[in-house]
This record gives structure tokens, sequence and C-alpha cells, in this order.
């Protein structure tokens, strides 16, 4: 269930600087990690070979920035709810920085908060900064202000997504 639920478009347009409060934490097991290089072909050896990576910069493997980037869309469910919707849409992403390496065995969990959102006539865009947090680390994994495009039901229309 999410932290926020949004209703209306009315409601979306005056959230911004709404604290989202935070996701579950996830532990990011190497087994996910080579899933992610499998998917996207990115086998370096920080990620994927522990007997290597015990010897280099970080003493372990480590995710990949991207593979903290794609989970927050498994946050963001978490964090916030937009109902009575017929459509929402990624739009895409903004100041995307990766100040921390995540460790195999760390726990991660997403924070959020609504930076903004603007009416653009047929859709509402809300952006939502998505701060990816390490259980015990005091600078983030990921930092995203992600785009998202929402269309709302109309009055007439009595179903709830």
């Amino acid at each position: 269930m999410a932290n926020i639920e949004i209703l209306s478009a009315e409601q979306l347009l005056s959230a911004a600087n709404l604290d989202l409060g935070h996701s579950d934490w996830l532990t990011i097991s190497q087994e996910r990690i080579n899933l992610f290089a499998e998917s996207t072909g990115d086998h370096q050896w920080i990620h994927v070979d522990p007997e290597r990576a015990a010897k280099g910069p970080f003493g372990t493997c480590i995710a990949h920035g991207y593979l903290s980037l794609s989970l927050v869309n498994m946050f963001l469910p978490q964090l916030v709810n937009v109902r009575n919707i017929s459509m929402g849409v990624n739009y895409g992403c903004d100041k995307v920085r990766f100040p921390a390496v995540v460790p195999v065995g760390s726990k991660i969990r997403g924070q959020g908060q609504i930076i903004d959102a603007v009416n653009k006539g047929a859709f509402i865009q809300a952006t939502i900064r998505v701060t990816i947090e390490i259980e015990g680390s005091e600078r983030p994994a990921c930092v995203v202000d992600t785009i998202s495009c929402y269309t709302f039901e109309t009055p007439s229309s009595n179903s709830t997504k």
C-alpha cells in the first residue's frame, strides 16, 4: 500500500513539496545483480565476479548504478498511488546521480517528494524526486527526478483505478 494517495488532478496540482515518506527496505542480492547484468549485457567484473571484486576498490561486488535507478519503478508505487486515472505514462527523468555504490547484501529503500505538478491540458505532468537510500550510509545510491504524465478520468466515469 502506498504512503500517499492522490485522488484528483487538483490534489496532485497542489502537492508540490509533499513528502511521500519511505518505501520498504530491499536487500540487493548477488542474484539480482547477476540477473540485471544478464538482461543488460553489462558483465563488468565489479558487478559479477565476487573473487575479483573482493580484491578491487570496493572489496565486494557492487550493484550497477542503473540497477539502482531501475528500482525506482518498484519503489514509486509504495510511495504514492495516483488514483482515478485512465492512464499514467513515464515521460522521463532529470538530474540522475549516483553518489554512492551499493555493495552486494546492502539494504536500500526509496524516499520520495513531489517536486512539481503542472497542468498540460489533457494531462498533469508530475515531477517526483526519488532518493535511493542505503542503510547505514550517509550518501544515497541514486537521486533522480522522475517525470510522469497522468490523465485523470472525467467526472462522468465512475470507475476507480
